[in-house]
């Protein structure tokens, strides 16, 4: 059951994440999703909130690309370490856009129950990504 999951998953991040096919949003995600994220939106609910926080996403980095860094699978949960590679060419909570590249790191955990993901928490470097739109200044390096 744990490989099936971990396809399940690779082929959200593939198909909705990375190739903007909504068009799969309903065979992958449950109808009662739940999405917990450490990002200023928090929580998202059920497939709408699953489609709004990946359109706010992509509003602010229209190119962005997952790649599976590392999955690990048990039971009914998979964890995915991922990279991001971003541009931000688009407003991003309120922030206009930059035009700044980079990559923005996380650990994302999912429970898959009948196939579809139902539940899901994700860790992202938001401290990075607010370093990279320029919100936080990078810090200096320590003299030794």
């Amino acid at each position: 059951m744990s490989e099936e999951n971990k396809a399940v998953v690779r082929r959200a991040i593939e198909q909705v994440w990375n190739q903007g096919n909504f068009a799969v949003v309903d065979e992958l995600i449950a109808s009662d999703y739940i999405g917990h994220s450490s990002m200023p939106s928090g929580e998202t609910h059920e497939r709408d909130g699953y489609k709004q926080f990946y359109s706010i996403l992509r509003q602010g980095f229209p190119d962005i690309q997952f790649s599976v860094e590392e999955q690990i699978a048990e039971g009914d949960k998979v964890v995915t370490r991922w990279i991001a590679r971003v541009t931000h060419t688009g407003e991003f909570q309120g922030i206009s856009p930059t035009g700044k590249c980079g990559t923005i790191t996380g650990i994302t955990v999912e429970r898959v129950a009948n196939s579809k993901i139902v539940e899901c928490w994700t860790n992202a470097d938001d401290l990075g990504l607010m370093r990279l739109l320029g919100v936080l200044p990078m810090p200096e390096k320590v003299a030794r």
